[in-house]
């Protein structure tokens, strides 16, 4: 076994969806890194273009492409699918991050954030693999799977909804879909896999990680004691995505700080004095 190469991309083309900011983000340097080609797509092109700028400048053994990409509609699928098409004949790593939330309280949430979540979150993350999926056989082999990565959420493990009930139900979606894409995929040499973040820096949590003293204050309810790093993300990535990963399928890994293991407090710890 070679430990060199373990973790390594070179020659891997992969799309990352919502790559221009958060999670997304923090994988595409980290997929960079390792020597990756990486496209990058949002409903925001010119910030993906700009952040595949900032990339290519790390010079490292990758690179970066950005553009346009809307995974909310089945003609933003579509074009997207369209796109990654006429840039490459294979296609090794899908990342599908892309995400929508809406809050607020019960009695008042409305019927629209229905639509809006569910189709972003888990109808545009399943169509969209179901059209890849070409370009995903293409690049893979029963050593060396393709791999899909999509991104739920500790919410969608943990009843902690927050007014956020239609983002909770569709990360709930995306973990179950994914094991179930996993055991479909499997003869196609292709492993499906979902990361359950808690909370990081991302545009989705600004609210509540605009600066350290609110990063510190919501890293007091993380049993280990911070918000998520881009390094946490990285790991996770290579993992999955490497040659390390290649026997995982239809796992849930929970980057989350522990948050889903959490069970209130111990039960004897208000009594205590």
């Amino acid at each position: 076994m070679d430990i060199e190469t373990l973790f390594r991309l070179d020659g891997k083309t992969a799309l990352i969806t919502g790559g221009a900011t958060g999670i997304g983000r923090m994988a595409a340097e980290v997929l960079v890194r390792a020597g990756a080609r990486v496209l990058l797509a949002s409903r925001n092109g010119e910030a993906c273009e700009a952040v595949a700028t900032e990339l290519n400048a790390l010079g490292a053994r990758g690179s970066a492409e950005g553009f346009a990409g809307d995974v909310g509609s089945e003609e933003g699928v579509d074009a997207l699918v369209a796109e990654v098409h006429a840039r490459c004949h294979q296609l090794n790593i899908l990342m599908n991050n892309a995400g929508a939330t809406w809050g607020a309280p019960l009695g008042h949430f409305p019927f629209r954030a229905w639509d809006k979540v569910m189709g972003v979150n888990v109808a545009g993350l399943f169509d969209l693999t179901q059209k890849l999926l070409p370009l995903l056989r293409a690049g893979a082999t029963a050593d060396d799977p393709a791999r899909v990565v999509n991104v739920g959420s500790v919410m969608g493990e943990r009843e902690m909804g927050d007014g956020a009930y239609s983002y909770s139900a569709s990360k709930a979606a995306v973990i179950h879909l994914s094991k179930i894409l996993a055991k479909e995929l499997a003869s196609d040499a292709i492993t499906v896999n979902a990361l359950a973040p808690g909370p990081f820096v991302s545009r989705m949590t600004a609210f509540a990680t605009q600066d350290e003293t609110t990063r510190a204050a919501v890293g007091k309810d993380v049993p280990l004691g911070r918000v998520g790093r881009e390094e946490d993300i990285g790991g996770c990535m290579l993992f999955l995505c490497g040659r390390g990963g290649a026997y995982v399928t239809g796992a849930v890994i929970p980057v989350s700080g522990g948050i889903n293991v959490m069970s209130g407090p111990n039960i004897f710890e208000r009594a205590l004095p």
